[in-house]
């Protein structure tokens, strides 16, 4: 079994230093606990978890809240937490996974008990019930979303508000006047879930901005569904020639549902959806799609909460961590599913 001074031989660093990276006691340098870290990852090195806690007062556990609903698409909050668990691991961190719908219970839960040094939670609703605890306690919490009101949290997003913004801007320019969104199921709305009211947000002021008409129509992602949403959405506007999708359920089905009814994608629909890069790829016709960067919220959030932790525990020693929001900005990748309006092609 490695131990800690094999570490501290390894990392050219006295023991105390390798106890003081571990324990978030003493503020390290950046280069040193890196140097540290990487020691302890390629000897394998496993502290002693209980005397670790008794010594230090702390865990070494960051709990991950991702309550796990029907109507979500579990393979993107995966990709999350597995970003998350890998980059807590470079930390020297375990994660506590909490999969249940309690809401602030579990937040209180995990506060009162010192179950974990530090809190990640997901599914972050506008006004959600969870947040008053959230910032009442001195425990380090990262948001992977965005509620209504920032103040005091410290939150990682795509910024979906822009999402929409960018793929209305894209069939805008392709000639596309009547645009519909085909979003999540009904529920995620009910309950105020923060990016998929961002997306809608931004897909209608943008559209607003440039004079074009869009309908919303939530779906449930299953076969049925979606031919029902589609068949509310060309009765209530047959003109319609771009779909802007937000549900990686209902994509297949909405492409087998257009080529049945003889719509030609993207000759007479064109078809932009918000969704990972693998599906997007990976569909019968190539996607034009903006990809979630699920890698990269978990890695920053995790990132976010170890720095305020240190800082914590440092005290006086060291700076506090101010609050801030970091939004990523989307990128949009063109495919085939895209092309110009009907209109402007027969126009051209």
């Amino acid at each position: 079994m490695v131990t800690l001074a094999e570490v501290a031989r390894h990392a050219g660093v006295s023991a105390s230093t390798v106890s003081y990276v571990l324990s978030g006691k003493r503020t390290i340098s950046t280069p040193t606990r890196e140097r540290v870290e990487r020691s302890i990852r390629e000897l394998g090195y496993h502290p002693n978890a209980g005397a670790r806690a008794l010594a230090s007062s702390r865990s070494h556990i960051i709990a991950l809240m991702m309550p796990l609903r029907t109507e979500m698409y579990l393979p993107v909050m995966m990709e999350i937490a597995i970003a998350v668990a890998t980059t807590a691991r470079e930390h020297a961190h375990d994660v506590l996974l909490l999969t249940g719908q309690e809401g602030p219970e579990a937040a209180r839960r995990v506060v009162g008990s010192g179950l974990a040094d530090a809190m990640i939670l997901m599914d972050v609703e506008l006004e959600d019930q969870r947040l008053p605890l959230v910032r009442e306690t001195s425990r380090p919490s990262v948001l992977i979303g965005l509620p209504s009101d920032t103040t005091g949290l410290t939150c990682v997003d795509l910024d979906f508000a822009a999402t929409g913004r960018l793929c209305v801007d894209h069939l805008a320019r392709l000639g596309h006047r009547d645009l519909a969104v085909v979003g999540e199921a009904a529920a995620v709305y009910e309950r105020r879930t923060g990016f998929a009211e961002r997306t809608v947000r931004g897909v209608r002021e943008r559209a607003d901005e440039l004079g074009l008409r869009v309908l919303h129509r939530p779906c449930d992602g299953s076969y049925e569904s979606v031919a029902g949403t589609l068949a509310r959405i060309f009765d209530e506007r047959p003109g319609t020639t771009g779909l802007v999708v937000q549900n990686e359920a209902a994509i297949e089905p909405l492409l087998s549902l257009l080529r049945q009814q003889g719509r030609a994608v993207p000759e007479d629909v064109s078809v932009v959806a918000v969704c990972p890069e693998q599906v997007a790829a990976g569909t019968s016709v190539a996607l034009t799609s903006v990809a979630i960067p699920a890698q990269q919220m978990g890695r920053l959030a995790v990132e976010s909460v170890m720095a305020m932790a240190r800082a914590s525990a440092a005290g006086g020693d060291a700076e506090p961590v101010e609050p801030r929001v970091e939004l990523l900005p989307p990128a949009l990748t063109v495919r085939a599913s895209t092309g110009p309006a009907p209109a402007a092609r027969r126009a051209g």
